[in-house]
């Protein structure tokens, strides 16, 4: 039997010989990526790593502190929006410009955590879905913020321009390697805040919200931290996002793309790091790559054209991918509710009791 007789063991990073070496062999995968990769792949790549950050972070509060949220796309866009402004009206480097971008992602995350004191379920739904919509219209009717026009993303400089210390990172190689640093440090992040006292209280609060105050958990401080926590991360992610795109507007960051955010966690595996990781990566693929196209999807494409054709409107082929999604989504819900991880679970128990 598998049992925790110290601390340490539940703390400690690599649980394993076997887990440390499929660890190496991944990050000299990760880093030799970009040697084989074409242009669009690395673009494709980028974008799953910007959306794992978020995704991670968007898990640590609905999977693991049991709040809902559905505004998301909200905080994504104060990251996007204070990361290219601070760069461009105050000359602020890249590095602290993100940070601080997070860090005022976080402080309206703090925010909107505090109807969360009073409301649960649908209720606290709505309202993270009113506050999302609330940033889309504020942005889009702001002069600063350019409008309906929307902002482009500066030269991505990693340097201190004002002392004469210039990187500019050009190719989507060098933009890899940077969202790969923040990719890691943050999923490790996550990993760690979980297994600390705080990550404890949320998962504590989640499994029963009287309980945990029964117990000694402030319900008012590790609520609303939860929220401002996923808010950095989505904060951090929507910096990173921006010199993804280069060019965004307000019509970028809609009620969809919250709820695309949450179908990633939830197809993933709620309260799972690793199923965040999953679950972004393999909705990103389906939006970016495999449904963009619909025509060149594998076995169905040119059946699902037909369909458009025949039955749907001019503008029905852009729906289809939408569609797809939702029907992975119910396929998920019905036959492995916890989602890509649980499935990872049920495979990995099958060989370690294999043959019997």
């Amino acid at each position: 039997m598998d049992m925790k007789r110290a601390y340490y063991e539940d703390v400690e990073l690599f649980k394993s010989g076997t887990i440390l070496f499929w660890t190496i062999c991944l990050m000299v995968g990760l880093l030799t990526i970009p040697l084989f990769a074409s242009n669009y792949h690395l673009y494709l790549i980028n974008l799953i790593m910007v959306h794992v950050i978020l995704a991670v972070g968007l898990n640590i509060l609905v999977g693991s502190t049991g709040q809902i949220s559905l505004g998301h796309a909200g905080f994504f866009a104060i990251g996007a929006y204070a990361t290219v402004l601070l760069m461009t009206k105050l000359g602020i480097p890249f590095f602290p410009a993100i940070i601080i971008a997070a860090f005022i992602a976080a402080f309206f995350g703090f925010i909107l955590g505090l109807p969360a004191l009073r409301l649960e379920g649908p209720y606290l739904t709505i309202a993270t879905l009113a506050f999302g919509l609330a940033i889309m219209h504020i942005i889009g009717h702001t002069d600063l913020f350019g409008g309906r026009t929307g902002l482009s993303a500066p030269p991505l400089d990693v340097g201190i321009p004002k002392l004469g210390w210039s990187l500019i990172l050009k190719s989507d190689m060098s933009k890899y390697y940077l969202i790969l640093f923040f990719t890691i440090v943050m999923v490790l992040g996550a990993i760690n805040i979980l297994k600390t006292k705080v990550g404890r209280a949320f998962v504590a609060i989640r499994d029963s919200d009287i309980a945990a105050e029964v117990i000694g958990i402030n319900l008012t401080i590790y609520k609303t931290l939860s929220f401002a926590v996923s808010a950095f991360y989505a904060g951090i992610a929507g910096g990173l996002f921006a010199f993804v795109l280069g060019f965004f507007d307000p019509v970028t960051f809609n009620m969809l793309l919250s709820i695309y955010f949450l179908v990633m966690i939830v197809v993933g595996g709620l309260g799972s790091v690793m199923g965040s990781i999953t679950g972004a990566a393999f909705i990103t693929y389906l939006m970016y790559a495999l449904f963009k196209n619909v025509r060149e999807v594998p076995y169905v494409g040119d059946f699902l054209v037909a369909i458009s054709q025949r039955w749907l409107s001019i503008t029905g082929m852009d729906n289809l991918s939408a569609i797809a999604l939702g029907l992975v989504m119910i396929g998920i819900m019905l036959f492995e509710p916890m989602g890509i991880f649980g499935a990872w679970i049920r495979v990995k128990k099958y060989w370690k009791t294999w043959p019997f």
